[in-house]
């Protein structure tokens, strides 16, 4: 049924963790309705979805520059993305 598609897991992992942040952040804002702006350290207001759209597409751009200058193994981007979606969530 999904042979169009090569799952691995790896990919696998990373839809249920992009899926299980976008539930929980859901579950957060249905909680808890806008308490979540604040003006962090880039000058922006920001919301809890903001911040995970910061932090997943400036983890994007982590591991392609990676790939694009390094290659693999991908170890060392996964750390520094980690990092950057703690800056986004912390201080942004």
């Amino acid at each position: 049924m999904l042979s169009w598609m090569a799952w691995t897991w790896p990919t696998g992992l990373f839809f249920i963790g992009l899926f299980t942040a976008m539930a929980i952040i859901t579950f957060i804002e249905i909680k808890k309705p806008g308490t979540s702006e604040r003006k962090g350290a880039l000058g922006l207001t920001t919301t809890r979805g903001d911040r995970l759209f910061l932090s997943l597409l400036g983890s994007a751009y982590i591991f392609l520059a990676w790939l694009g200058l390094m290659g693999q193994p991908l170890w060392w981007p996964l750390a520094i993305s980690l990092g950057w979606g703690t800056f986004c969530f912390w201080k942004v």
